[in-house]
């Protein structure tokens, strides 16, 4: 910077310049001219000259009109904005991949009879059915209230499952009209999910997400297309030969014969989990090869595949005896509802004779696994003696735990019960895989084995451990 020594030094430079007019200077002012940051030589000046701000606030100008203009034209466009009322939110972002994703021109549809040679059998060989799968306005609308729902959409999604818009073009699986309701199901190898719209202008659409990544052919068998009235109807696979409705309460009755459309969606059919009472628990009963799937509606996008047996090798439920477990244990299904269920295994581990010619009871372990992994339900049932359908007394249950699952098949539980007499029993019971069972607290007893009975006091509560495989277990709780 010039300072004020290199200021009188150039004014005495000027001074002494030959024909400079000392008189006609006026010393003062040029001091001060030369001492301003404008006279530093060393101070560099980029401040645009009056021309340049000029066409720069000028451009500026132009480029705030031509927003509004395109906005304008953005918000006014039937097809491709978003005014207002669409069910669509406004778009506040474009790319490519995004708008890729919003083109019907570009949803994949697999041929059909892919599945026939296919090294997976999964949504991923579904192909497109339903009277609708040509309607580019209705496709375009489900891809724009998939990316951008609107506030008037009602929008749910199973646990675990995000209901963010899709990485790139989706598979269309199905998009029909059905119980007066246009149907889209979408597909993106994460998630399948539904958008509904109602023929009439009358309702707001919906969309549901659900997971539904490592699907198989028996839990990739059926979607729900809709439910009204308290029915459901499903869009089966097309591998799934033949459909029926089996009524698990009543486990000696043959399944009832379901028909379908030639999209392959099903009669409607009682939903049980919307039924005020567990009168009947209607399941869709699919054939696939030469294997019966039995499926359930738990409220739900994708229904929850019901099993039998041992936790390490579940089977379908088949025979009159896995019939009859779960005859007795459908009651509880609401109890593992709306939480993403992948599939539920009901075994049952034990039989004990009870105390005072009381009869036999039926110790069940029921488990609902997830499609994310965590969150799963496990219930400890005991069933005294007693009708198909009554769901017997809930002795422990778990959350996010590996007890009568693959990994740790062992479950322990235990109840009090009362005898004909009057008399109270601690009652428990492993799975094969004890040696052992103890009691202590209030109540205090062993037994070698799997079962325990201990005279008891009613309301007394006892802490139950057992050894299985050489390791101290506690009891499911």
């Amino acid at each position: 910077m010039l300072g004020a020594a290199g200021a009188e030094d150039a004014e005495a430079a000027l001074v002494e310049a030959d024909g400079f007019d000392a008189e006609a200077f006026d010393s003062a002012g040029t001091v001060e001219l030369l001492r301003s940051g404008e006279f530093d030589p060393c101070s560099l000046q980029a401040r645009p000259t009056d021309l340049m701000r000029r066409r720069q606030h000028g451009r500026a100008a132009v480029a705030a009109v031509a927003a509004v203009v395109v906005c304008g034209a953005l918000l006014g466009l039937p097809g491709d904005g978003w005014g207002r009322g669409s069910a669509a939110a406004p778009s506040y972002a474009r790319n490519p991949a995004a708008e890729a994703a919003l083109d019907p021109a570009k949803v994949r549809r697999t041929v059909a009879g892919a599945w026939e040679t296919s090294p997976r059998t999964d949504f991923s060989v579904w192909p497109a059915r339903g009277d609708l799968v040509h309607d580019q306005g209705l496709l375009r609308r489900a891809l724009a209230v998939w990316a951008r729902p609107g506030a008037g959409v009602r929008v749910s999604a199973t646990p675990g499952t995000p209901s963010g818009p899709p990485m790139g073009p989706p598979q269309l699986l199905y998009a029909g009209t059905v119980d007066g309701t246009r149907v889209v199901l979408l597909h993106d190898g994460l998630r399948v999910v539904r958008y509904a719209e109602p023929a009439s202008a009358s309702r707001s659409g919906a969309l549901d997400f659900a997971r539904v990544d490592d699907a198989d052919a028996a839990s990739a068998a059926a979607l729900v297309v809709t439910r009204s009235d308290s029915n459901v109807r499903y869009l089966t696979a097309p591998w799934v030969t033949r459909a029926s409705v089996r009524d698990l309460l009543d486990p000696g009755a043959e399944a009832r014969p379901l028909r379908r459309d030639s999209a392959g969606v099903t009669d409607a059919l009682s939903s049980p989990v919307q039924a005020r009472a567990c009168a009947s628990w209607d399941t869709l009963d699919v054939r696939s090869g030469d294997s019966d799937h039995l499926l359930t509606d738990l409220g739900e996008l994708v229904p929850a595949r019901l099993t039998s047996g041992r936790p390490s090798s579940p089977g379908d439920v088949s025979t009159a005896g896995d019939r009859a477990v779960w005859a007795r244990t459908a009651c509880l299904l609401p109890a593992v509802r709306s939480h993403g269920v992948r599939s539920v295994n009901s075994w049952q581990y034990a039989r004990q004779a009870l105390p005072e010619r009381g009869g036999t009871a039926s110790w069940v372990c029921t488990r609902a696994d997830t499609w994310q992994g965590p969150g799963s339900r496990v219930l400890a049932v005991f069933q005294p003696p007693g009708a198909a359908g009554a769901a017997g007394a809930i002795a422990a249950k778990a959350e996010d735990s590996p007890a009568c699952g693959a990994r740790r098949p062992d479950v322990l539980a235990g109840v009090l019960w009362r005898a004909r007499g009057g008399a109270w029993y601690l009652l428990a019971a492993g799975s094969p895989g004890f040696t052992s069972v103890a009691a202590r607290g209030a109540v205090t007893g062993s037994a070698k084995g799997t079962r325990l009975v201990v005279r008891a006091r009613a309301g007394a509560r006892a802490e139950l451990t057992g050894v299985a495989g050489g390791d101290t277990v506690p009891a499911l709780r």
